[in-house]
């Protein structure tokens, strides 16, 4: 835990703020702060800072809270997931606040098993659960990514994606290009990654993703899980994001659109 969050409701009108849950504990046992110690601290969906330690005994902190920094700007992708493994997804949900997703969009395909949309992995409750671990990991951020859940294939590639913004990049075996080949030359842009199942997408759902404008490309010869396979692709767009900066700051493309497809992406 490297930024403790809290609620806007839970801090008192005159500025502090009083734990008596697992992040008090952390800042005991774990940080071994006494009083006058500083931490870092954040409001969800708010302002970054530090908390002051004012107070503390056997089963609570009091801190004052001092917020100063607005949170980075929300992350330019969004991830489309077909739905995996409960025990995969929460992975997945961690891994994705930590390393910054704004948006993440759980679909049916046809190697979902229907049972995985009755999981108790999809409470809301448990959901913000994991994102806030992936938020308090990442130690620069408060914003929770937003997670969709789409139980029809077919409605959310009739209905959602045409109103999603960013190059469109379909993780899939079997094709030539790398990600380096198909991530847009200027970078800067938004990005629709999605990361197919298990057994990977069927060929009548390639089809429909690529007649949206994805573009397919490989991981290379190694088959992964899908919780690795997120976690990879997400550093590596980071990656390329910073390479590409890099090289635009020294010889700089033409301007593009943010919305590429398939044929604008290489």
């Amino acid at each position: 835990m490297n930024l403790i969050l809290f609620e806007e409701q839970e801090l008192r009108a005159d500025g502090l703020l009083l734990l008596h849950d697992v992040r008090a504990e952390h800042i005991r046992k774990v940080l071994g702060l006494a009083e006058g110690d500083s931490l870092r601290l954040g409001m969800i969906n708010g302002k970054l800072g530090r908390g002051i330690v004012r107070g503390m005994d056997a089963e609570s902190v009091t801190l004052a809270v001092q917020l100063e920094r607005e949170p980075p700007p929300p992350p330019l992708t969004e991830l489309i997931l077909a739905l995996p493994r409960p025990i995969m997804l929460q992975r997945i949900l961690k891994q994705a606040a930590t390393l910054g997703v704004r948006r993440i969009h759980l679909i049916r395909s046809a190697k979902v098993e229907k049972s995985f949309f009755h999981s108790p992995a999809l409470l809301p409750e448990k959901i913000r659960e994991r994102l806030l671990e992936g938020l308090t990991q990442a130690a620069v951020d408060t914003r929770l990514p937003e997670v969709l859940i789409h139980p029809l294939f077919s409605a959310f590639v009739r209905d959602v994606l045409p109103e999603l913004d960013g190059c469109r990049l379909l993780a899939h075996p079997g094709v030539s290009a790398g990600l380096s080949e198909v991530f847009p030359r200027e970078g800067g842009g938004g990005v629709l990654l999605a990361i197919g199942p298990e057994g990977g997408w069927n060929e009548h759902e390639v089809s429909c993703l690529t007649e949206q404008g994805f573009a397919a490309f490989n991981m290379g010869g190694r088959i992964l899980h899908v919780d690795t396979a997120a976690a990879v692709l997400l550093g590596q767009l980071q990656l390329l994001r910073e390479m590409t900066e890099i090289s635009t700051s020294a010889c700089p493309w033409p301007a593009r659109s943010r919305t590429c497809r398939s044929s604008a992406c290489g």
